[in-house]
């Protein structure tokens, strides 16, 4: 990593001369959700060995409460996405400017990409977009967060705010609009962002919600789409608009190669039940959470996992994985930004063995495969099978919800002529599992695993919904 955050914050001594000189949903909103395009290679084995590797760094970032280098980190979780992500548009400032953001209910702060000096280095690759930075400039909306505005305690903690914000007796809403929030520089394993909070009209179909907190980010390095923060927590967006419930369903990644194909994120959808299909788990916290008003881990959407099966066969893993602990260790928790399902070593070795033990008498295992791919178990079909014939993984939740996976939701294809089958699961080290689980979450149900299931987050009622579904136009 070349950055730090000396280099980052000098990067931001030009962001205030930039932006000094400027200045809840009643109906159901539908916005098109598209798959974040991936990496061109043309190797699509070093592709799939990617989004593992990319897989395994965001769950360690996930899980891990002092991730980050800002003067108060946990305030403000900004994480990096995967190339395996899902992006939507929305429109900032007035007149609107269409930003793209990855969809990330694992984080709760949003940003964009800001102002036209905006450096992102080492974030181009042969198929990339542009990146289109939010002009401050060129909207009459923008606002600077000031230094005493209460929303810069969603990134700062106070005792920062004494020492670096003047004194002010101003009773403005704007918290001493002349001295400006001061600046996050946040670090992580694969990349960084730095910028300043902003306040920002946010232009929605039939509706437009004024000072709105989003980041100002002017300088990055392998982040090159900003993030839309759908985690719990204040200045995430559902808080930030009122929104009682949203939902996404996520079209299948075998249309990647498909432009014009998307899904969808629907802010407050109409209520549903489970008349209409769905099943339903309730939302649990974290107990270091309720300890920790700063843990990282309050920004989680943790769900009561109870069993993992795969045939139909209940897999044994350590309780101490499934529920949180008062450390905050253990659990499930539903993200939208990670690609493959992760699980700690405690949950991922049972389960392996499950899928070693139900195969073995058909397939053998593809060890080249398993080191090409990153992905363990992969196994190799005979090279005349038309169809693959493989158990079937299904998740069992508290109150009785069930998620069978269908087989293209948690296995792929690898190889030249499909030489392989691998089980799109990641986990820590070389295999060596131990029945502690130690760093955050122990299971983060990635969104391949999400694919073509409606999947609905009900605020109000505190608990998630789903059912499968085809999530092509919806």
């Amino acid at each position: 990593m070349s950055s730090s955050p000396p280099l980052l914050l000098l990067s931001l001594s030009f962001l205030l001369l930039l932006l000094l000189p400027f200045s809840a949903i009643s109906a159901p909103v539908t916005l098109q959700l598209s798959r974040h395009p991936l990496p061109s290679h043309p190797d699509p084995l070093h592709r799939l060995a990617s989004l593992a590797s990319a897989s395994a760094l965001r769950a360690s970032l996930l899980k891990n409460r002092h991730r980050h280098a800002s003067p108060r980190p946990s305030r403000s979780p900004l994480f990096p996405h995967s190339y395996g992500g899902y992006s939507l548009t929305l429109a900032f400032g007035n007149p609107p400017q269409q930003i793209p953001l990855l969809l990330d209910t694992g984080s709760h702060l949003t940003w964009v990409p800001c102002t036209s000096s905006y450096q992102c280095r080492r974030c181009s690759s042969p198929s990339a977009a542009p990146i289109t930075p939010f002009l401050p400039k060129s909207s009459a909306s923008t606002r600077l967060v000031g230094c005493r505005n209460p929303r810069c305690l969603w990134i700062h903690s106070p005792d920062l705010l004494l020492s670096r914000c003047p004194a002010c007796n101003s009773t403005s809403a704007d918290g001493c609009p002349a001295t400006a929030c001061p600046p996050y520089a946040i670090i992580y394993g694969s990349g960084s962002t730095a910028g300043l909070l902003m306040l920002e009209t946010l232009a929605l179909p039939g509706r437009t919600v004024p000072d709105v907190t989003v980041g100002c980010s002017v300088f990055s390095e392998r982040q090159p789409a900003g993030v839309a923060g759908f985690g719990r927590g204040a200045p995430s967006l559902p808080s930030q608009l009122g929104l009682k419930r949203f939902s996404y369903c996520l079209i299948s990644r075998r249309y990647d190669d498909e432009a014009a194909e998307s899904g969808s994120v629907v802010l407050d959808p109409a209520k549903e039940d489970s008349s209409d299909g769905l099943r339903f788990t309730t939302f649990l916290n974290n107990p270091a959470a309720g300890a920790d008003e700063g843990s990282p881990f309050s920004v989680y959407y943790y769900i009561g996992l109870r069993e993992i099966a795969v045939g139909g066969k209940k897999v044994r893993v350590p309780r101490s994985a499934l529920v949180p602990s008062p450390s905050g260790d253990g659990g499930a928790i539903v993200d939208s930004g990670t690609t493959f399902t992760y699980m700690a070593p405690p949950v991922f070795e049972p389960v392996l063995a499950a899928f070693v033990d139900r195969v073995a008498h058909r397939y053998n295992r593809s060890a080249d495969m398993e080191a090409r791919t990153g992905l363990r178990p992969c196994f190799a079909p005979p090279p005349d099978a038309t169809e693959v014939d493989l158990p079937e993984l299904t998740f069992r939740f508290k109150g009785g919800a069930e998620m069978r996976l269908p087989l293209e939701n948690y296995f792929v294809f690898a190889g030249p002529d499909r030489a392989a089958v691998c089980l799109t699961i990641v986990s820590d080290g070389d295999g060596a599992a131990s029945s502690d689980v130690a760093g955050g979450p122990a299971i983060i149900l990635g969104n391949f695993q999400q694919q073509d299931y409606y999947m609905v987050y009900d605020l109000e009622k505190g608990r998630l919904g789903f059912r499968r579904q085809s999530c092509l136009g919806s």
